[in-house]
């Protein structure tokens, strides 16, 4: 009988266990292979269409995660994606993928004497949230430089046309870049691709 009473206590403790493990938090790690299907292993995209993600701060992908939840960013799927991760995991994963190397996606083709002009843009409209064209996690905004060139020109369209959020001054700021050149989009966009800095 007492023996049956140890077993039994033996195989709840074990289930107990078990459950508990079965329940464990995954691994910053193993919360990264999620995102590799469309951004890379550890965030390097290699795309033309999907950004990388590796070498962002935490900061701003805990937010970006955070607007694709509530909808407040506009998505295709990263909305359907967000809703089912807490917040610990945003900020898990936002440890993950800022301890990443930033990713410069080379193989893109860019126009030379358009990515010059767009450099002269950058540091005019761009350069003092973006430094170094954005490829400063510290600046706690999105990789432009060497990031994938359709993305990026999607990106900037949706800030321009208001479907994308964004703060008064990078509105001011968008303004003017593009009132006073009709070939913003273009020019800058040669220039990140070229993964210049």
């Amino acid at each position: 009988m007492i023996e049956k009473t140890i077993i039994k206590s033996a195989l709840l403790v074990a289930g107990i266990a078990l459950g508990m493990q079965a329940q464990a938090e995954p691994s910053a790690e193993m919360l990264s292979y999620t995102c590799a299907g469309c951004h890379g292993t550890n965030g390097a995209s290699t795309g033309n269409a999907i950004p990388s993600i590796a070498g962002l701060s935490s900061t701003y992908l805990v937010e970006s995660m955070n607007a694709y939840k509530s909808d407040e960013r506009a998505s295709t799927i990263m909305g359907r994606i967000a809703k089912g991760y807490t917040e610990e995991q945003f900020e898990s994963m936002g440890s993950f993928f800022a301890e990443q190397e930033v990713n410069k996606n080379t193989s893109q083709s860019f126009d030379a004497a358009k990515a010059k002009a767009g450099q002269a843009l950058h540091e005019k409209y761009c350069d003092k949230c973006h430094t170094e064209a954005g490829t400063v996690a510290d600046d706690d905004a999105g990789q432009l430089s060497g990031n994938a060139k359709l993305f990026l020109k999607y990106s900037l369209t949706d800030f321009h046309d208001g479907s994308r959020p964004q703060d008064k001054k990078m509105s001011k700021k968008m303004r003017k870049l593009f009132k006073r050149n009709k070939d913003a989009f273009e020019l800058v966009v040669d220039y990140y691709a070229s993964g210049k800095k």
